[in-house]
């Protein structure tokens, strides 16, 4: 006699049920949701700090060696929002009405080749702790340079750890590429987003509130307003999101029921707190104040998300929650001690002005 399927009867059976049905997958159990926004605020928070750091001696050591920093203008901050919202419904249009199989193709060969650079980046540091790695690197490195006269197209300066770094980057490019794994997928997430705090440069913090501050109606709009933002997420297969499986404890590394966060809600408040910690670093005072403040402002902005997702158990606008925070929290409390003008006014741009008019002086003195 054939084997007959029990529906489910009583509430604790019937309820995850009617939420597979809603929401298209299962229902993880406490613990499982517990560990994977817990893993994805750690998978937020570390990026931050790190980024932040570091944003301190790639701008020391840009203006040392004289190479120019790209910085956001005014412009290109009321234009970004507007960029973002054209790339975003392309993609959609695509995912939706196209075959989203062969623009993952060409996305996944995108950031193969990025991702390879970025994560080289981050290696390159680690292997130099390693003893002996010292061998690799040369007191004057190889130099790779693409000219045409006067007109440098490419220029590369590059030692044998930074040549090992690529290669071992590679190689897991190669697995993200062939496997499309989860922890892939993160390792080159996280490594975009460490680096695109260190490098990305708001100019100044007028220039982050106000950029923020679109943000968080462009994010409300895309989110709430449309299907769009939360179909180009789930359908999108590339390291524009760091993942992590609700059902872990249950199917490990194999898992597939995935919380996931966008590298956006993580890299654009996370240049924010990195141009504060380089104004607390300009004022030669050894104080990190606001840095730590918005920080812990990022990590309750975070909470905030992490609460409201999992008591509506719907895809949340990650900066409708991290704008306020992040923004408002840092200007409240130097308007309280009496520093607002001071912050509001930091302008990298102008910082870097009076060394400039000096030098230029001094050449025509001679």
């Amino acid at each position: 006699m054939a084997d007959v399927e029990v529906p489910p009867t009583t509430p604790e059976e019937v309820l995850p049920e009617v939420v597979k049905n809603l929401t298209g997958r299962a229902v993880a159990s406490t613990e499982g949701l517990a560990l994977a926004y817990f893993s994805l605020f750690m998978m937020a928070i570390v990026p931050i700090i790190w980024g932040s750091f570091r944003s301190i001696t790639y701008h020391r050591k840009s203006k040392e060696s004289g190479t120019q920093i790209e910085v956001m203008s005014t412009k290109d901050v009321y234009m970004f929002p507007i960029m973002a919202s054209g790339m975003l419904f392309g993609i959609y249009i695509i995912v939706k009405y196209l075959s989203a199989e062969h623009l993952n193709l060409v996305i996944a060969s995108y950031f193969f080749i990025i991702g390879t650079w970025a994560l080289s980046f981050i290696i390159r540091p680690v292997l130099g702790m390693i003893p002996g790695s010292s061998l690799l690197i040369d007191e004057e490195p190889y130099h790779m340079k693409f000219n045409k006269g006067s007109l440098v197209y490419f220029e590369c300066k590059f030692d044998l750890l930074y040549v090992v770094s690529l290669v071992l980057s590679a190689l897991f490019g190669v697995w993200y590429i062939v496997k499309k794994h989860w922890l892939a997928n993160n390792v080159f997430g996280l490594a975009f987003s460490i680096n695109g705090i260190e490098m990305i440069s708001l100019g100044s913090v007028k220039n982050g509130c106000i950029l923020l501050s679109l943000l968080f109606f462009y994010d409300i709009f895309w989110v709430f307003g449309t299907e769009v933002m939360v179909m180009v997420a789930k359908n999108l297969d590339a390291p524009i999101k760091v993942l992590f499986p609700m059902d872990f404890l249950d199917k490990g590394i194999f898992g597939s029921n995935f919380a996931m966060l966008g590298l956006g809600d993580i890299v654009l408040p996370g240049v924010f707190i990195a141009l504060l910690l380089r104004y607390d670093a300009s004022k030669g005072e050894g104080s990190q104040f606001y840095f730590w403040v918005s920080f812990m402002s990022y990590v309750l902005g975070m909470g905030m998300t992490i609460g409201v997702l999992t008591i509506f158990n719907a895809a949340q606008p990650a900066l409708l929650y991290l704008v306020p925070t992040c923004v408002g929290i840092p200007l409240v409390t130097s308007l309280i001690k009496g520093d607002f003008s001071s912050v509001i006014a930091y302008d990298e741009e102008q910082q870097e002005t009076p060394a400039v008019v000096e030098e230029t002086e001094c050449k025509k003195t001679e």
